[in-house]
């Protein structure tokens, strides 16, 4: 049965249940996600006496590269796809409701930023315009679209345009987001140096093998130097997800509320840590993405991470022979 919509509908609602959330989340996948089905049964897990998110099974992210995993049966129009590299399988995320992803990251974005159209949105992500598919792409042009602001786009490689845009911007007092992928923003900042006032740099990570690879510090301690900021902000997303985590400066990162992040153990990648006597855990990141509802909502990372007690976290690097992913290969 299809009750995807009901689910959707208490996802995003104030008063959400999360752990109540999960378990009926979990239960519709079960019942609708062949693949998610065959590899719970894999492992033999007693579904009936899964009674907390954290007992849940999470799905190698690995599965998106080689099978098509949906909830329900449907055709849909909109496929996003992994950058990735030119030696690597793309994951693919088959999206049933372009809705659903933006009611996600608007709800998402106005938590943690306020309304588009109080923004000019920039965006510098040359390596995802150059192909098609990019969920980062689609997110950042309804910003754009919804910014209604004249001079808020895409700038591509006119770093002259862009520099240009941000001065007459910044004399204005306009609050600007300049979203980019970390080598775009590096190679600005190495032709070009102001001080941002009004501006929001934020990286979504990635140097796709254009530049060497670089600890997140060291990352933003040029961009910070080159604008003369305080933080930079960072944005945690991929291909199988429809929600981002966002950090205000240091990679810290806080997810919206209907998006959680476990961590499990290296060595036993099916126990969930958790402990909660310690300030900080690490591990490997689990993500628990409710707007992935015709998908699979519980995903198995590559990614290493921390994880605060308040629920924050931070991403340390990559599991050993995992493949690099373009959002994922700045690491701190």
């Amino acid at each position: 049965m299809d009750n995807g919509a009901n689910l959707i509908k208490s996802i995003f609602n104030d008063a959400l249940d999360f752990n109540d959330a999960c378990l009926q989340v979990f239960r519709f996948q079960y019942a609708n996600n062949n693949i998610y089905k065959q590899y719970v049964d894999a492992l033999a897990v007693p579904v009936s006496k899964i009674d907390q998110p954290a007992k849940i099974p999470f799905l190698p992210i690995r599965f998106f590269k080689t099978h098509r995993i949906i909830s329900t049966t449907f055709t849909t129009n909109l496929v996003f796809e992994s950058s990735g590299t030119t030696e690597t399988i793309n994951s693919k995320h088959y999206v049933k409701d372009a809705a659903i992803y933006e009611q996600s990251f608007n709800k998402c974005f106005e938590q943690f930023y306020g309304k588009p159209d109080e923004w000019c949105v920039l965006g510098l992500l040359p390596s995802y315009l150059e192909r098609q598919n990019s969920s980062l792409v689609y997110m950042v042009q309804k910003l754009i679209d919804q910014s209604g602001h004249d001079q808020s786009g895409f700038y591509l490689n006119d770093f002259d345009k862009l520099i240009k845009t941000l001065q007459t911007l910044e004399a204005v007092g306009q609050k600007t987001l300049l979203i980019g992928v970390t080598f775009g923003l590096l190679d600005f900042a190495e032709k070009y140096k102001m001080p941002l006032k009004h501006t929001i740099v934020m990286e979504t990570g990635g140097m796709k093998g254009r530049r060497r690879e670089m600890i997140r510090a060291e990352v933003h301690d040029i961009l910070k130097q080159a604008f003369s900021l305080n933080t930079i902000h960072s944005e945690y997303g991929m291909t199988e997800l429809l929600s981002q985590a966002y950090s205000h400066g240091n990679g810290l990162f806080k997810t919206p509320d209907w998006m959680r992040i476990l961590l499990r153990d290296e060595e036993d990648p099916l126990t969930v840590k958790e402990d909660t006597t310690t300030a900080r855990t690490r591990g490997l990141i689990n993500i628990i993405d409710l707007a992935n509802i015709y998908s699979c909502s519980f995903i198995a990372t590559d990614d290493l991470g921390v994880l605060n007690n308040d629920g924050s976290f931070e991403v340390t690097g990559r599991m050993d022979n995992s493949d690099l992913r373009g959002c994922s290969l700045l690491v701190v």
